[in-house]
């Protein structure tokens, strides 16, 4: 449920790198509050609130569950080790926080289907931290899709040569809004415990196939992606969607129709924005379902050898 109106109070559950980067947009908002800071020592937070966040007063904590008790903020950024996430959700959630989680949402499936369950019927905002489903150029691309403008959606193909590919399959997932039917996978390791560098081929529920190639140990950038329909493609920055191309038919347009208020700022901006009642989230629960689904069926294919399909739970 939204908040009507009045200051949002937002507690931070890990003080990393990135959080600095919400802290930044977050004390530009004259809807916000942050209130409180927790991570694993006081001089982790501490040391975060003297490089960013000097117009606030936080609370100090090492402990999530005594943070909520104590200050029952209203929302929760979560920027944590992955794996922490669907227990500290199921935190925030009982605390009836509102949520902003860091991508990737959780690792497994079985907690993806979880957290939706509890998320939906706590009806509090969930998104998550993805940078493209708040730009005009991934709405032009989904109402694309969803219009049949161009006609069906065929084919999707991209890669990167960079790391953070977790932002390629999402741009995916986000735009088909399809269930993963199947997956055929290579991982490369390069004798680490982490993928290094993968090719993964995709067929959603409704046909539409995907290949995607991420490079993790590669110089330079290279954030391509393709949407192939029967009746044109559209080609762009996969990664933050930086620039795009539009082909109707044989035809390039352009200036493909796009404009500033088809996105949102940022995902900080839109998920205030939804709190209050301004805004619909960009990105929900069920958008990190769907990238679970992916992401569990890559790692089975690649243990068997085999293409995957996701467990439905």
């Amino acid at each position: 449920m939204a908040k009507d109106s009045g200051v949002i109070r937002i507690a931070f559950l890990g003080c990393g790198g990135m959080m600095g980067r919400h802290a930044q947009r977050l004390r530009e908002l004259p809807d916000v509050q942050i209130v409180g800071l927790c991570d694993v020592s006081e001089d982790v937070t501490r040391a975060f609130e003297a490089a960013h966040l000097s117009t606030f007063s936080p609370a100090h904590f090492t402990d999530p569950a005594q943070m909520f008790a104590e200050l029952k903020p209203d929302a929760v950024f979560i920027g944590t080790p992955h794996t922490q996430h669907f227990a500290q959700a199921q935190l925030a959630l009982a605390a009836g926080c509102h949520i902003f989680m860091e991508k990737p949402m959780v690792t497994s499936l079985a907690d993806a289907y979880a957290l939706e369950k509890e998320v939906t019927k706590s009806g509090k905002v969930f998104v998550i931290g993805y940078n493209t489903p708040c730009s005009p150029e991934f709405h032009y691309v989904r109402e694309t899709i969803r219009s049949g403008s161009l006609g069906k959606l065929e084919l999707v193909g991209g890669g990167q040569a960079y790391d953070s590919g977790a932002h390629i399959f999402n741009s995916l997932c986000w735009s088909v809004e399809k269930e993963v039917e199947e997956v055929f996978a290579f991982v490369d390791n390069h004798g680490t415990r982490v993928d290094i560098n993968s090719v993964s081929s995709i067929r959603f529920a409704d046909g539409v196939l995907a290949n995607i190639t991420i490079g993790g140990n590669c110089p330079g950038g290279g954030r391509f992606m393709a949407f192939v329909f029967d009746n044109g493609r559209i080609e762009l920055d996969g990664w933050e969607a930086t620039w795009m191309n539009v082909w109707q038919g044989d035809k390039q347009l352009k200036y493909p129709p796009i404009t500033a208020d088809m996105g949102a700022l940022s995902p900080d901006h839109n998920f205030v924005d939804a709190i209050l009642g301004r805004a619909e989230p960009k990105t929900s629960v069920h958008n990190g379902v769907i990238q679970s689904q992916l992401m569990d069926a890559i790692y089975e294919s690649q243990r068997t050898g085999l293409p995957a399909r996701p467990k439905r739970y």
